[in-house]
């Protein structure tokens, strides 16, 4: 039997090394982290390849399987934003003129009246805005092009992460966990790996849900609108909420505020109690933390608490880190306080 070792100053200042080293490259770092829950959703099918093929194979295959899937969704994106890109257009300049214009916009005329830095300052936000907006959805082709050596060097990180966690990855937790000086974490391993699997299989199972949810729901609120469009702003909507930075709220807000600019005020109120309430809120704040928190044991409450908080800390890595890290610290407690009423003789 393997017996833990002793080398821990080592390994500390190695663990600190690592942690500034992710704090000074966290853009990149965090696609590292992405990558690692990914290798550990893929590790039960990698072990039944495994049994009739070389892992290394087997690694290959998957990552291989995972860059397919990214690309296709990538693919389905250009071409439905490029078959697309007229409305969108429409939507973004005719925003910008009604916040520039203060004959168009009679509430800029009247901001201007009572605070024109605070006026000048929230209408240069949302212009600011309106050009991210413009960037993303309508010029990402050249986003990309000019981004380009960003997005290769975070995306080969990405996929080597899949790859060498799904061949290494086991290995390099046993030597963390021999390395870990509380024997009371070590005997618990199997129980930890177990709700790490559960909860970062359940997120990425609730994000894809949600975002097939919003797709549907989204149909009959645009129809409603009566915009047209009805099948682009469904999956306009969709592919907001399939990024987690996003959510669909970014797209409710900027067809709200085309709306607004319109002088459409039914379409505003349809867009802010059917769109933002009903599409965009309701499923994060009930659906999303039920389906996370039924796998992973956690009250919805914490999971949702979890999940936007590590979204607003760390961006896309949180929407992995927030949850799991919440959930290991809950099961952490339940464990201490299994231990801690088994030692009293208390029935856990």
């Amino acid at each position: 039997m393997k017996q833990p070792r002793t080398d821990y100053p080592a390994w500390i200042i190695a663990g600190l090394l690592a942690l500034a080293g992710l704090v000074l490259f966290w853009p990149f770092a965090s696609m590292v982290i992405v990558g690692a829950s990914v290798a550990v959703i893929l590790l039960p099918v990698h072990h039944r390849f495994s049994r009739s093929v070389q892992p290394w194979l087997s690694a290959a295959v998957l990552t291989a399987g995972v860059c397919s899937v990214l690309l296709a969704i990538l693919a389905t994106m250009v071409f439905v934003f490029s078959k697309n890109s007229a409305p969108l257009m429409a939507i973004l300049d005719t925003i910008r003129l009604w916040l520039t214009d203060p004959s168009t916009n009679p509430l800029l005329a009247v901001d201007q009246k009572i605070s024109p830095s605070t006026a000048s300052f929230f209408r240069s936000q949302f212009i600011y805005w309106l050009s991210v907006a413009r960037e993303f959805f309508v010029d990402f082709e050249s986003t990309i092009i000019l981004n380009g050596t960003r997005i290769a060097i975070q995306s080969l990180l990405f996929f080597i992460s899949v790859f060498f966690l799904l061949l290494y990855g086991e290995k390099l937790k046993e030597e963390v966990f021999l390395r870990i000086p509380f024997l009371s974490i070590r005997k618990h391993d199997a129980r930890l790996s177990s709700v790490t699997f559960d909860t970062l299989h359940v997120i990425y199972v609730a994000q894809f849900s949600i975002a097939v949810l919003t797709f549907f729901i989204s149909l009959p609120v645009f129809y409603l609108l009566g915009y047209g469009n009805i099948l682009f702003y469904s999956f306009f909507a969709a592919f907001c909420e399939l990024i987690p930075v996003f959510g669909s709220t970014v797209a409710f807000i900027l067809i709200g505020a085309y709306a607004l600019a319109l002088g459409d005020l039914q379409g505003v109120l349809i867009l802010f109690f059917l769109g933002y309430i009903g599409v965009a809120a309701l499923p994060e704040i009930f659906i999303r933390p039920v389906l996370m928190g039924r796998r992973a044991h956690v009250h919805p409450v914490v999971m949702f608490t979890g999940f936007m908080g590590g979204i607003l800390t760390m961006g896309i890595a949180g929407f992995v880190l927030g949850p799991l890290i919440l959930v290991l610290l809950i099961t952490s407690y339940r464990i201490y306080r299994e231990e801690k009423s088994v030692t009293a003789g208390i029935p856990g």
